[in-house]
C-alpha cells in the first residue's frame, strides 16, 4: 500500500524518537515507514512493527514482553540426541537471508500465526540485513533449505522475528545454534516479543515492559556486531558431529 511520503526516509545513521513506551499502551505509534534508520530507531527504543495489509504500519511495545535470557534455552535430552545424531543437517548463518524471510512469510510463523510478513516488511528487513543489522540462521539438508530463523541484532541483544521448518525440528536446529553463538558472544537476551507457547516451552519468560527496557538499555552499551555472521558461526560454535 502507499505510505505517507511526508515522513522522511531515514538512513542507517539517522534516528527518530518514538513516544515513550511507559506513557503508552501496547501500541506506541501508527504510520511512518520501514526505512533502515526508522527500524533501528524502533528496536533501540524497545519498539517493533507489526501489522497486516491494508493497515498502516503499527509500532508496538508490549506491556508484557517475552524474553529468552541467553543461557536459559531449554533443550530436552531427546532434542539434544536428535541434534547430535542429525548428521545430514548443516547449519549456517547469513547465507540465505532472502530465502529465509520468504519462507517465514509463507509459513506464517512468529508472533503466532498470521500474514504479517508483508512484501513491504520483507523488503525492509532485506535492506536491514544488507546494512548489517539483520541476520538469518539456516538449516540445510544437502542443498535444500529445511529450516531457518531471522532477527535483528543491536548491542548484545537479539530481536527474534520469525522462524520456519520444512522438516521436523528444522527451526530448533537453528535456534540451538543461534543460542550457542550468542552465548559465546556474551549476548544478554533474545527478545521474543509476544507470548507464544512454543517459546515458553523453550525457556522464555514474560517480564514487565520497564524491566525489558532496562535490560535493553544495558545491552545497547555494547557495540553492535554488524556485517555477515557466517564466519562468526563457524568460529564460535561447536561442531554437532
Amino acid at each position: 500500500m502507499d505510505r505517507d511520503t511526508s515522513f522522511p526516509t531515514l538512513s542507517v545513521h539517522q534516528r527518530v524518537q518514538f513516544p515513550l513506551p511507559e506513557e503508552a499502551s501496547d501500541i506506541v505509534a501508527v504510520g511512518g515507514n520501514l526505512s533502515v534508520g526508522m527500524l533501528i530507531s524502533a528496536y533501540e527504543q524497545g519498539v517493533f512493527p507489526w501489522y497486516e495489509d491494508p493497515s498502516p504500519i503499527i509500532w508496538w511495545s508490549p506491556r508484557q514482553r517475552l524474553v529468552l535470557s541467553v543461557g536459559s534455552l531449554h533443550v530436552s535430552r531427546r532434542m539434544r540426541r536428535i541434534i547430535r545424531q542429525a548428521e545430514d543437517i548443516t547449519v549456517t548463518a547469513d547465507t540465505a537471508f532472502d530465502e529465509v524471510i520468504t519462507a517465514c512469510a509463507s509459513a506464517g510463523r512468529g508472533r503466532e500465526e498470521g500474514t504479517w510478513i508483508t512484501a513491504e516488511m520483507q523488503r525492509a528487513y532485506i535492506d536491514l540485513h544488507e546494512a548489517g543489522f539483520a541476520h538469518s540462521i539456516e538449516a540445510w539438508r544437502g542443498d535444500a533449505l529445511v529450516g531457518g530463523l531471522y532477527g535483528v541484532s543491536l548491542g548484545c541483544a537479539f530481536f527474534g522475528e520469525s522462524m520456519f521448518s520444512r522438516t521436523p525440528n528444522g527451526s530448533k536446529f537453528c535456534l540451538q545454534k543461534l543460542h550457542e553463538l550468542l552465548e559465546a558472544l556474551e549476548f544478554l537476551f533474545i527478545d521474543c516479543q509476544v507470548r507464544t507457547d512454543h517459546m515458553l516451552s523453550l525457556g522464555a519468560a514474560e517480564i514487565e515492559r520497564d524491566r525489558f527496557l532496562a535490560m535493553l538499555e544495558e545491552a545497547l552499551r555494547s557495540p553492535s556486531i554488524t556485517g555477515s555472521w557466517s564466519g562468526l558461526l563457524s568460529v564460535h560454535t561447536r561442531s554437532r558431529r
